[in-house]
Parts: C-alpha cells; sequence; structure tokens
C-alpha cells in the first residue's frame, strides 16, 4: 500500500513521518480521497485495500492526523492573539479561558518631565567614548543563568552583555490523556454550577494532577489559564503545595509568557491568604523557598520582562505592600515633576509605599541580601538593563527605613560595596568615572534617579561633591542627564547644596531653556523656593532669559506660557502670541512656581 502525499503549502512534519512510515507497503488499485484541514490539501492516493487490518490502520492513522491538525490549527489561534500584547492583560471571566492579553514588553519609561513626551534613548554604541567622556564596558561574564531546550522564551540577558553559563533543562509536551483532563476542568467551571465546597475539593485535586507535570502545564498557552483558576479558588495548603513542586522549576516559569501569570497568580493568591494571622507561619515558610528559587537564578529572572514582573511582585508580597506598588514605583506621566514641585519637604524622605497587608521583613531582607550576593559580578550590565532596573528601583524604594541595608545596595550598586560611613569615604574616587556613565542609559540614569531619592544625607552629599560638582552645566543638557539634575534638585537635603547647584546651573539658564531642557529650570526654581534663598536672582535671570531688551516687562509672561513656540522662533523680535495653541505645560509650571515666591522677589 502507497500513500502518496501532494502538498501545496508548508505542512507539520507529522506529515512527512507518515509518509515515511506507510511507504513501504505493496501497492494495490488506487482511489482518490480529499481532506483539507489548516489551508493544506493533501490528495491522498489510497489503495482498494483487501486486508480487513490494513484498512483498519490507515482509517485509525488518517483520523489521527485530522485530529492533530484540527489541534494544532487551535493552538496556533491562540499562539497568534498572545503575539500582540496590548497594555495589560485583563483577569479571565469563568466563562472565557482562552489566552488573552500578555505583558506588555516591560513597563513604560518612567518620565520625569519635558512636555510630558516620553524620553528618547541616546543611540550609543556599548563600547568606545560616551557623552561625558567615559569608555563603555559593560559586558561581564559568568552569570548562573539556566535554559530551557525548546522554550519560546528569548535570552532577554543577552541583550546588555550578560554572558551566561548555560544548564539544559527538556520541557516535554502535554500528554493528550493530561491535557484532556484539564480541558474538562475548565468546562467544568464554565457551567457555573458548583459550589464553593466543590470548588475547592475540585481544584485540591486538579492541582495534584500537576505533579511531575508543573513546567509543560504551567507554559502551555490554555492550559496555563486554567491552573490560574484553580490557583485562585484552592486552599493555602494546596497552593503552598503546588508553589513548593514548582520550586526547582520557578525560575523558567517566570520568565515564560505564559508561566509568569501563573506565577503572579499564585502570589497574588498567597496576598489574600495573608490577611488571616493563622496562615502566616504556611506562607512565610513557601515564601522563603520561593526566594531561594529565584535568587539563585536572579540575573536571568530580572533580565526577563516577564520575569522582571514576577520577581516584583515576590519582592511586594514579602515586603507586604500591594502589588499594584510596583507600577506606582514606576509612574510615566508628566506630573511626576509636578508632585516633586508641590512636595514641600525633599524627595527622599521619601514616601515608603503604605504597607496594607502583613509583611515577612526578614524574608524581605533576604530576599534582597541574596539577590546582591547573586547578582553583583553582573551589576554593570543590570543597571543598564531595561527590566532588570525596575527591580532595582523597586527595591530602593522599599528599602526606606532599612539605612543598612539600603546604604549596602546603593553602595553595590554604584560598584563601592566595601565602601565605610564610618570612614567617611561612601565613594570611591576610582569608581567616579563609573557612576557617570551611568547617565548614558536611559535604565541606568531612572536607576540613578531613584538611588538620588532614596539616600541618607551623607550619602547624597558625596555624590553631589565627588561625581557631579563641576559638570552640572554639561549634565543639564544631556538627554538622560538632565532628568537626573532634577532628581538632584528636589532631592536636596540643605540650602548649602541647593546654593552649589545653583552656582554651576544659573550662568546657563537661557541656554538650558533654548535647548528644551525646560525641567531642570522648573527644578531648579522650586529647589530656591523650598529653601527661601535665591528668590530675586532666579526672577530677573529668568526675565532677562525670556525677554528681548526691545521688548515690554508685560511680555514675560507671554513668552513662558508659550515657551517652546518663542525659543523656536529665530526672529524673536517678529514673535506673534500664537492663536489657539496649546500653552507649554513646563512653561505654566515655571509660573506656578514663581507664584508661590515670597512678594519681596
Amino acid at each position: 500500500m502507497i500513500i502518496c502525499i501532494n502538498i501545496n503549502k508548508k505542512v507539520h512534519p507529522f506529515v512527512r513521518k507518515v509518509s515515511l512510515k506507510l511507504t513501504p507497503w505493496k501497492p494495490f488499485p488506487t482511489e482518490t480521497l480529499l481532506c483539507s484541514g489548516g489551508g493544506a490539501v493533501f490528495r491522498l492516493l489510497a489503495t482498494a485495500v483487501t486486508r480487513q487490518s490494513y484498512l483498519f490502520q490507515f482509517t485509525k492513522l488518517f483520523l489521527s492526523l485530522i485530529a492533530y491538525k484540527f489541534r494544532s490549527m487551535v493552538e496556533k489561534s491562540v499562539m497568534v492573539k498572545n503575539d500582540n500584547p496590548p497594555k495589560g492583560r485583563k483577569k479571565n471571566s469563568k466563562r472565557n479561558l482562552w489566552p488573552k492579553k500578555g505583558h506588555p514588553e516591560g513597563d513604560e519609561e518612567h518620565i520625569s518631565s519635558n512636555e510630558g513626551g516620553k524620553r528618547r534613548r541616546q543611540k550609543r554604541s556599548s563600547t568606545g567614548e560616551g557623552y561625558f567622556g567615559v569608555e563603555k564596558n559593560c559586558h561581564l561574564e559568568n552569570s548562573p543563568k539556566m535554559s530551557i531546550k525548546n522554550a519560546k522564551a528569548p535570552d532577554y540577558s543577552q541583550a546588555h552583555g550578560l554572558s551566561t553559563a548555560q544548564t539544559s533543562i527538556v520541557r516535554k509536551k502535554v500528554d493528550p490523556e493530561t491535557a484532556n483532563y484539564f480541558y474538562k476542568i475548565a468546562n467544568l467551571f464554565e457551567t457555573n454550577e458548583i459550589d464553593l465546597e466543590e470548588r475547592s475539593v475540585i481544584c485540591g485535586n486538579a492541582l495534584e494532577e500537576t505533579r511531575g507535570k508543573e513546567l509543560e502545564l504551567v507554559t502551555d498557552a490554555i492550559i496555563s489559564h486554567t491552573l490560574q483558576t484553580l490557583l485562585e479558588g484552592c486552599d493555602l495548603d494546596q497552593l503552598c503545595s503546588f508553589l513548593l513542586s514548582c520550586a526547582k522549576v520557578f525560575s523558567h516559569i517566570a520568565t515564560d509568557k505564559c508561566g509568569s501569570h501563573v506565577a503572579e497568580t499564585a502570589f497574588r493568591s498567597l496576598a489574600a491568604h495573608a490577611h488571616d494571622p493563622e496562615n502566616y507561619p504556611a506562607i512565610e515558610d513557601i515564601l522563603k523557598k520561593m526566594c531561594e528559587a529565584v535568587t539563585v537564578d536572579s540575573v536571568n529572572v530580572m533580565s526577563s520582562p516577564y520575569g522582571s514582573h514576577v520577581l516584583r511582585s515576590l519582592i511586594c508580597l514579602c515586603k507586604g505592600v500591594a502589588m499594584g506598588t510596583l507600577v506606582e514605583c514606576h509612574a510615566t506621566k508628566s506630573s511626576v515633576l509636578a508632585e516633586r514641585l508641590n512636595s514641600k519637604l525633599p524627595q527622599s524622605s521619601g514616601k515608603n509605599p503604605e504597607q496594607l497587608q502583613h509583611g515577612f521583613p526578614d524574608t524581605f531582607k533576604f530576599l534582597v541580601v541574596e539577590i546582591l550576593r547573586y547578582s553583583k559580578d553582573q551589576i554593570a550590565a543590570l543597571c543598564v538593563n531595561k527590566y532588570s532596573s525596575f527591580v532595582l528601583q523597586t527595591l530602593l524604594k522599599l528599602l526606606v527605613g532599612d539605612d543598612q541595608v539600603l546604604l549596602h545596595m546603593i553602595g553595590v550598586l554604584l560598584g563601592c560595596p566595601n565602601a565605610s560611613a564610618s570612614k567617611g569615604c561612601l565613594i570611591e574616587t576610582a569608581r567616579v568615572q563609573s557612576i557617570m556613565n551611568l547617565l548614558e542609559e536611559t535604565a541606568s540614569s531612572h536607576l540613578l534617579e531613584v538611588i538620588l531619592e532614596v539616600a541618607p544625607e551623607n550619602y547624597y552629599d558625596e555624590i553631589l561633591t565627588k561625581v557631579f560638582r563641576g559638570s552640572l552645566p554639561k549634565i543639564s543638557t544631556h538627554i538622560c542627564g538632565n532628568f537626573v539634575v532634577q532628581a538632584l534638585l528636589s532631592s536636596a537635603k540643605s540650602q548649602g547644596q541647593v546654593d552649589l547647584i545653583w552656582e554651576e546651573i544659573n550662568p546657563h539658564l537661557r541656554y538650558l531653556l533654548e535647548m528644551g531642557k525646560s525641567g531642570v529650570i522648573v527644578s531648579l526654581l522650586a529647589a530656591c523656593q523650598r529653601f527661601q534663598i535665591h528668590g530675586h536672582e532666579c526672577c530677573q535671570k529668568l526675565a532677562d532669559a525670556v525677554c528681548l531688551d526691545s521688548e515690554f516687562p508685560s511680555s514675560i509672561v507671554r513668552n513662558i506660557l508659550f515657551l517652546e513656540s518663542y525659543f523656536s522662533c529665530k526672529d524673536k523680535s517678529s514673535w506673534q502670541w500664537p492663536v489657539g495653541e496649546k500653552m507649554h505645560t513646563l512653561g505654566c509650571l515655571i509660573l506656578q512656581t514663581i507664584f508661590k515666591y515670597p512678594k519681596v522677589c
């Protein structure tokens, strides 16, 4: 019996295997069967089989092929949906267990000012001389990263020179019997005919079926949604048992597109159980084990867009703050600058996110220390990676109040882990150029902003005097550095610190406005207003910058309100008030800040 397959489109390799398997059969008179599946047309020339056994085998094989093609079509359609990630993924309803929207590719970038527009990333080579004359080299080696054979999650750590030693783990496909079982579970929940008690029992029994198959089930595009439903409805013991069985492969689960959602659902379910004090010991125990599992591969996890989300959720859970806090920590609105301007206190006296539930301080401290221990050799590359930078920023913000660990972490990030506050030397002179190098990249400059916001006064003062002093005008014109100067001004702790910054920047006010760095001007005015210094000088310098000698003083307000339009005009003497044009956001903030000055100014 010979089967000839005529294929007019690309077909799954399974079809070729079928052809090879049946070719040796002896030919008989033929008849034609036509089958269509998934857009590919197979013309099967089959024999008029005289032996019943051959007919049975062929029929069984033919039906298996059709079933396989149908499943492939379903999975492909699901994957197409998941390959178009919008800005978030909504929780599935009970009647909608099909895959929906995945993680966005990481968070949006934090923006401090400049008309609320997105900060553009400055394109520079990974080596060579940067804007501040610093030779850049962030390519590091020997990270304990693991990878999955046949996994779809790409290696995001390689994007910033994170060389990794790989240990392979084979991820098997879900067998048909197990897949069918979980499809039936999904259909059962869709009916809405089970009560609360039955639901808990069903969830527990179904989670037991995942033993030994956690990785393939959690990373399956369809079954992962069923698992999320099960984790939301199970008891604490069943939840802890599931997480414990996932511990060995948790870093792979966290960095997978589907698996990361299952991991976050498990953490949300743990957070819900944390409202009951009787559950604290069990939750703390499982959190400690999950922290141990994640930190060993922390470099790979935190540099993945999916793993970064999972790790930040774990950090917030250990700290006892709402998981939504990680979004607030990376606010992307231009309102960040407005918030800084309206704050009467230095930014670094900072807001530690409100603790809404029971925290686990010992576990949180263990997590921070272990992350730093496993990643310290690659910290320079992690600082410039967008996703790992978000994790480090979250840790810094949540460490406010624990000066010992906070100082240690800042020291590690700045390359000075052995610096001692008691010896009066927190930043080594040899590391100054490396810290300046952080200004070159968007992610690392965001991280430096947060360091300035949370740093204790002695650390802030040393960064200002040792690193930035003498370079502030140049940094203020840099596409990323100008945001760091804004954070520096917003976080100033004393009048002397503002005086130092004022002396360097005030001669360049007009140039900064022409360069479009009005955010620096707003922050400088706000810092001077906060300490009640240089009020008259600020107003005079600003008036000189926005008003020509030939213009009436009354034009000052008009020019500030339409700052961008005014400075974009080459012939300013002929510039006219634009009709119907939107006022400049930062120009309005400048006027708002000036109006807060004492009347004597």
